[in-house]
């Protein structure tokens, strides 16, 4: 030491760690009532900025005050450049975990932000969070005086090797970023896979796209396959979309009356059933000449993709109902029988059998 430590040198020292203390002890009360007022408002950003100054802003002060009293002290320059360096490598590390915690949530509250988002896309979450550690991590290096060229030299050679043992862990990773960055699929859109597999996107991250189906289960799709096969996204363009119910009436039914009932029938589920559009036009449009009954199509128009299995429901049932207070008849397949001696002969086919192509005469001999 330059000189003798005195009673004052301690009482300045202590004033200075406690003044540390008691400013922690402030800030964080200061921003425990930010934090409340953040809660009241409707952007869930604030409250991940103050939740990070919770953190970061008491230990800020801890280490201010203990750079004062360690300045006030007799200490050798080697011990107060040691000290210095103790506190300012802790500074920089909750600086860098507050600012990666900080990104993380305004991103991950970013993604949750969008309607019908179940979960967040964790893939860009997770790798921002990474490179802020690891910049944090080579600026506590270089403050430490270690120079990080030979470091970034060494990761570089070591980085191909390291990429040759993880090549599909770096195609999903690649692939997962391609999707999100293109737009094609994000959290909470509804997708089919050519292989079958469809349902809501839960997460994508680094490695894997998590789908929740219909029945609440969950299926795991590398990033890799997701990005190589044909699937639908019932989400875009838009959420809204068209269904198509198939029905038909006989041939004897009065086709206007037909149309009539249908499209009454269609206005009314599409404004009393939640998921339904309002505002779509009723549509039916008539086809084919059946074997057995006139074939038509009836247009209807849902929220989303999950809603038409409910809206289907309610709209056979109601339509079922109205044909038969109309007196509008639906014909069952039939078909036409000659007996004949020795054998059963089916000249004429009208409608559908289990196991017969429309068109097929069946016939069996009777022994």
């Amino acid at each position: 030491m330059k000189r003798d430590l005195t009673m004052d040198d301690l009482v300045i020292a202590g004033i200075a760690v406690i003044a540390g203390l008691l400013a922690a002890f402030l800030l964080r009360m200061l921003l425990r009532w930010l934090g409340k007022h953040a809660d009241r408002t409707r952007w869930s950003g604030d409250d991940v900025i103050v939740d990070a100054l919770r953190t970061a802003v008491p230990w800020a002060a801890v280490a201010g005050g203990a750079a004062s009293a360690a300045a006030a002290l007799p200490l050798t320059g080697t011990v107060q450049h040691n000290v210095n360096q103790v506190l300012t490598v802790l500074l920089i590390f909750v600086v860098t975990v507050a600012v990666a915690r900080v990104v993380a949530g305004l991103m991950r509250s970013v993604t949750q932000s969008r309607p019908g988002v179940a979960g967040s896309a964790t893939i860009f979450v997770n790798i921002t969070r990474v490179l802020i550690l690891a910049i944090g991590f080579l600026v506590v290096l270089q403050t430490l005086g270690i120079s990080i060229a030979p470091m970034l030299t060494a990761l570089g050679v070591g980085g191909l090797a390291v990429a040759l043992a993880l090549q599909d862990t770096l195609a999903n990773l690649f692939a997962g970023i391609h999707i999100l960055a293109s737009k094609t699929v994000q959290p909470g859109d509804y997708i089919r896979l050519s292989s079958g597999e469809e349902g809501y996107v839960e997460d994508i991250n680094w490695r894997q796209t998590t789908v929740r189906s219909l029945s609440n289960n969950l299926v795991v799709i590398p990033n890799g396959e997701l990005a190589k096969t044909n699937m639908t996204n019932f989400m875009r363009p838009e959420q809204q979309l068209t269904i198509l119910v198939q029905a038909g009436v006989a041939y004897d039914s009065d086709l206007e009356q037909v149309e009539r009932v249908t499209i009454e029938v269609v206005a009314e589920v599409m404004t009393e059933i939640t998921g339904a559009l309002p505002d779509h036009e009723p549509l039916v449009r008539f086809h084919t000449f059946g074997d057995s009954r006139i074939g038509f199509t009836v247009i209807l128009g849902v929220g989303e993709f999950s809603d038409q299995y409910r809206i289907k429901h309610e709209f056979i049932k109601r339509l079922h109902k109205r044909y038969r207070a109309e007196g509008i008849r639906i014909p069952a397949p039939t078909r036409t029988v000659a007996l004949q001696q020795g054998a059963v002969v089916i000249p004429q086919q009208r409608g559908a059998e289990i196991g017969t192509e429309p068109g097929e005469v069946p016939s069996a001999r009777l022994d």
